[in-house]
């Protein structure tokens, strides 16, 4: 089965807490602190394997978790950093965030790799803190948390050369003839549900990626027929092979359906019809195929849109006008540059910092004060609360944030009610 998109979770690993622990052995007086650091929490990296051809591994496996930091130990050792957790993808995948539906990533090289989800740094331990003030401090930190992404992968087949046309106008049967490729080839609409890789070779040495794409129909651009199955990887193409049934054997006008291809191309992406394009009348070992290719010609010619469009008519079971097309295909592909056909947002980059636009919001619920937001969630993630140390250096955060002042605005008084996360407090004045 062919899947070329899905929707997958991906949690990389926590950081390792750190403890708090204090040097206690024999004529050693006054050891001082010695609790270690924690582990760094693993990535999640998404990486091209070439041996791959679709998102088919998604298909039962939505869910995907790194390792999480060790704890740190006494005698000032640190936790062991965990692995990262490599998911293999094939060539052409793009990756999107689903909450904020930007595009971070566009996977096209093998091996090529991309971090979907940083794993938390290691909390510090007690030997961190201390200073001349406070020479054994008991305070420790908790790993940061790791970070938790909604993705979709979208597959775009990666060719050089998208094969375009109605069903059954033989796509299918000149991949398998200039290709090593096995299509599904049958005498019925759709014959050709996925889309299909072959690589050509010409004798010179030169060689490229050719897809046959399943097959186009009129309102493909809203979905209809194959629709977005068949538009979503032409955009990966450098060139178009625009194949016109000159057989004569349907009622259709080949210059029509050659038309409809090109409006459905445009309604979906009008920087489609940009793409270079080259037309080939097929079936051209057929009683009648010369005079429909002339009346088609004399069309084109006219339409001042497609006057310059090169045509190249073959017959893929005579073999005749293969070896032109292959040829010329191969020139038209040198002269266009190899480059990423995906519009990517400006900033495509990912970054791992939390948002600090608003870094807390507090409000009351059943008369208990509920403060929320990233930043102020994660710093209490990251406090050790067995140690009253670590809660007044929480408590001290809380104030340098304003917390303190916004729920006295608010009206908070002392003994109130106050939740972060299911951690529950008493306001005191």
């Amino acid at each position: 089965m062919f899947v070329d998109q899905v929707k997958i979770n991906v949690k990389a690993g926590n950081g390792g807490n750190g403890i708090v622990a204090f040097r206690r052995e024999k004529y050693v007086p006054n050891g001082g602190p010695a609790g270690g650091d924690g582990g760094h929490g693993g990535n999640v990296v998404l990486r091209v394997d070439p041996g791959l051809r679709t998102l088919m591994d998604f298909r039962y496996r939505h869910k995907f978790k790194a390792d999480s930091g060790k704890n740190g130990m006494n005698k000032q050792m640190t936790g062991r950093s965990s692995q990262d957790l490599v998911i293999a993808v094939p060539g052409g995948t793009i990756v999107r965030n689903l909450t904020t539906g930007r595009v971070i990533g566009d996977l096209t090289d093998n091996n090529q790799e991309l971090i979907v989800a940083k794993g938390g740094r290691g909390g510090r331990g007690n030997m961190r803190f201390a200073s001349p003030r406070n020479p054994a401090p008991e305070i420790s930190e908790n790993g940061e948390p790791g970070e938790e992404v909604e993705l979709q992968l979208e597959l775009k087949v990666l060719a050089d050369v998208g094969l375009l046309g109605f069903p059954s106008v033989g796509k299918s049967t000149l991949l398998s003839v200039v290709t090593s490729a096995k299509p599904k080839i049958a005498e019925y609409h759709f014959t050709t549900l996925v889309p299909n890789l072959g690589m050509v070779q010409l004798d010179d040495g030169r060689d490229f990626v050719i897809a046959d794409i399943p097959g186009l129909i009129e309102g493909a651009s809203q979905g209809v027929g194959l629709g977005f199955e068949f538009l979503r990887h032409v955009e990966r193409t450098r060139v178009l092979l625009h194949l016109v049934d000159m057989s004569g054997l349907t009622e259709e006008d080949p210059f029509t359906n050659f038309i409809q291809i090109n409006e459905e191309l445009k309604k979906y992406n009008p920087e489609l019809m940009e793409r270079r394009q080259i037309i080939v009348p097929t079936k051209m070992d057929l009683p009648g195929s010369k005079e429909q290719l002339e009346e088609f010609e004399k069309k084109v010619s006219a339409d001042d849109r497609y006057a310059n469009f090169e045509i190249f008519p073959i017959s893929s079971i005579t073999h005749n006008g293969l070896e032109k097309l292959i040829s010329r295909t191969a020139d038209v592909l040198e002269e266009i540059p190899q480059h990423s056909l995906v519009a990517m947002d400006e900033e495509t980059e990912k970054t791992y910092e939390f948002n600090t636009d608003k870094e807390f919001s507090i409000e009351n619920v059943d008369d208990v004060w509920v403060i929320s937001g990233e930043k102020i969630e994660k710093l209490f993630k990251m406090t050790d609360t067995t140690h009253d140390e670590s809660l007044l250096r929480f408590a001290r955060q809380m104030r340098g944030m304003g917390i303190d002042d916004e729920l006295r605005r608010l009206g908070a008084k002392n003994g109130d009610s106050v939740q972060i996360l299911d951690f529950v407090f008493e306001f005191v004045e």
